[in-house]
């Protein structure tokens, strides 16, 4: 029964709206699912347990056997990469990084090698642009092409790991890569070489339009499209565990293409540019759990590729389990999007802890008619928020550009959450009219001190179950035609 467009707190109508929406089946908070309905977090244990980390046989490859020396000063890249190799060629096993700090260039993983970092040790990358040279294929914003190498990659793998407690240092700050984003917050000097000139960041983004061969889609030298941190592509059997990343160039967890995937105990600490703490990208079968994110950007962000490249490709990014993740700052807690093309389906985050002043959202979905693509099937409960800014949860299909290729946006629940201090808006949902937000429910949801309640255009079928705002019950039932 369709009764209002937005229904406000308080009064007889209120009243006569709870009791509607209480006779509506599955509205009852004590009601399990009946014959036909399904219990969504049933398919996350399915999932779960499908996701396997990968075994590594128990031979040590230590680094000092391969001439590195931990003074911080020494260039380890040779040593790190005859390391791996043996290692590799062996069988694999762990190559062990002692005690020390290690100054390196890219480290390249290979199958069956675990990359075990321990508590005394720090890897601290080269921010000499030409040391990440030859170029390899990679993915730049959801966009493939032949640029500098990530500080640690790995291409069409299987079974490779990071592990330990140790700390791996991307050395980045505001006299290098940072500047390249051409923000003078992050270094820049205006008049200075940047990413956002026409003939490099917006010259990759026309090749993809114009479907020009990835090979041919040369950057690197002169471009100033900054690496990713961690970016294993076309890989099986990814582990990283334990160890600690600290000042990224840019995004910093970035497996692409990727399935089977196990991130667990990491702690992400950059504050610059685009530095996303975790980005899966079109991978199938996830984890992300007990991490610890504090960043200048999102702090985990489903993707699956940008605009037509994204669609060339045309694979989701699906069935990815969050779990007992805290997040500080950043633009957003639980993300997806922007690069979202390629879709994103069954993801699930639970037991999770977000508070900054300087976290902007909890829950965020961002996508546009540029995109296209289908997000649908996201769950998200036992959620506790202290602080956002902006918005607890968005979801737009207004981000950045627009094109030809409306999204879908459906079937999303947030179950059980606590926000102190709501920021802005409490929920904001933005579609287009041939193509709504749909099938959103929230339930058990308390979000305090936020200035707007919520902000609705063109939506279909919001449920709100049990739901207060700023201490006064609200009730929300479908949109009216």
């Amino acid at each position: 029964m369709k009764l209002a467009k937005y229904i406000v707190p308080g009064g007889a109508l209120l009243l006569l709206l709870l009791f509607s929406w209480s006779c509506r089946p599955g509205n009852n908070p004590q009601e399990k699912p009946t014959a036909g309905q399904e219990d969504p977090w049933e398919k996350a244990a399915a999932i779960l347990k499908e996701i396997k980390a990968p075994e590594f046989p128990q031979k040590d490859f230590e680094v000092t056997a391969y001439g590195a020396i931990g003074d911080g000063k020494t260039n380890c890249t040779e040593a790190f990469r005859k390391a791996i190799a043996a290692c590799n060629q062996a069988g694999g096993g762990r190559v062990l990084v002692p005690a020390g700090n290690y100054y390196t260039g890219p480290i390249h993983l290979l199958s069956n090698v675990n990359l075990h970092v321990v508590k005394e040790a720090r890897i601290s990358f080269s921010t000499k642009p030409e040391d990440y040279l030859p170029l390899v294929y990679t993915r730049w914003e959801g966009v493939e092409l032949m640029n500098y190498s990530p500080l640690i990659y790995a291409f069409e793998q299987k079974n490779i790991a990071i592990t330990g407690e140790g700390i791996l240092d991307g050395g980045a700050n505001e006299t290098n890569w940072w500047p390249w984003k051409g923000q003078e917050r992050y270094g820049y000097k205006p008049g200075t070489p940047n990413q956002t000139d026409s003939d490099k960041r917006a010259a990759l983004f026309k090749m993809a339009e114009d479907n020009v061969p990835v090979r041919d889609r040369k950057f690197g030298s002169g471009f100033y499209l900054r690496p990713q941190f961690v970016q294993p592509y076309r890989c099986e059997n990814v582990l990283i565990q334990g160890v600690t990343f600290i000042n990224s160039p840019m995004w910093i967890l970035n497996p692409v293409l990727c399935t089977n995937v196990t991130i667990e105990k990491v702690t992400v600490e950059s504050q610059g540019p685009n530095s996303d703490g975790c980005d899966p990208e079109s991978c199938k079968n996830v984890l992300i759990k007990d991490c610890f994110f504090n960043t200048g950007d999102d702090c985990i962000a489903i993707k699956s590729g940008r605009n037509a490249d994204g669609r060339r490709l045309n694979i989701p990014s699906e069935n990815i389990i969050i779990q007992g993740c805290s997040m500080a700052n950043g633009h957003g807690g639980v993300v997806i999007g922007s690069e979202i093309s390629g879709g994103a389906r069954n993801i699930f985050a639970e037991n999770c802890t977000m508070n900054s002043p300087l976290l902007d959202r909890a829950f965020r979905i961002k996508t546009s008619s540029a995109r296209g693509g289908t997000v649908e099937n996201i769950y998200m409960r036992n959620i506790k928020v202290g602080q956002v800014k902006e918005q607890v949860i968005i979801a737009t299909m207004f981000y950045e550009d627009s094109g030809a290729y409306v999204p879908t946006v459906r079937n999303i629940e947030v179950k059980n959450m606590v926000v102190e201090n709501g920021g802005k808006v409490g929920v904001l949902l933005e579609g287009y009219k041939q193509s709504p937000v749909q099938n959103i429910k929230l339930i058990d949801v308390d979000i305090k001190s936020v200035k707007e309640p919520y902000k609705f255009s063109n939506v279909k079928d919001i449920v709100f179950q049990n739901v207060t705002i700023n201490g006064k019950p609200v009730a929300v039932t479908e949109q009216a035609e």
